[in-house]
């Protein structure tokens, strides 16, 4: 898809402009570690998350210098706190019904004073934007700002896609 000219960065740029370089930054459901290792490479301290060994070791060798862990987002334990928590990819259209409210509370637990955390994806996917809000709101996040696209445009009830920017409420 690069070789194509797609825009594979535009999730990172969106987690670049929201804080100083350096920020401690959670890629949750990194997979093989496009997002994280591109705001790595912009200066940020990233650790990434995924429950696919096989995807962390793409990530260990395509993307060096970020922390990349194998492991379940809704058993999220680490001792650290993030500036960001960014969650592309439809990765909590992947996560099983359940277990989402935990994995959002998980989140919220991991931010530092004043972070947010920034999930996107599609519609149509068997995780309604409505009922993701209402799993926020219980996790304990609140929108802060709702878009439609990674590149800045406005959410609206036709949207086909979200990204939330989400802080603690």
């Amino acid at each position: 898809m690069a070789k194509e000219g797609v825009d594979l960065a535009g999730e990172a740029r969106l987690i670049d402009a929201m804080v100083p370089r350096g920020s401690r930054i959670l890629d949750a459901g990194c997979g093989a570690g496009r997002v994280g290792g591109a705001l790595a490479v912009r200066g940020h301290d990233v650790t990434g998350v995924d429950l696919d060994p096989e995807l962390i070791a793409a990530a260990e060798e395509d993307h060096p210098g970020p922390a990349w862990r194998t492991g379940d987002l809704a058993e999220l334990d680490l001792p650290d706190r993030f500036d960001v928590i960014v969650c592309a990819g439809n990765v909590m259209t992947f996560a099983a019904p359940g277990t989402r409210t935990e994995i959002l509370r998980r989140m919220r637990g991991h931010l530092a004073d004043g972070g947010r955390a920034v999930i996107g994806f599609g519609a149509g996917r068997g995780y309604p934007f409505d009922e993701f809000l209402a799993d926020a709101a219980a996790a304990g996040l609140a929108p802060d700002v709702l878009l439609s696209t990674w590149d800045l445009r406005p959410f609206s009830s036709s949207s086909d896609f979200i990204v939330a920017l989400l802080r603690p409420a």
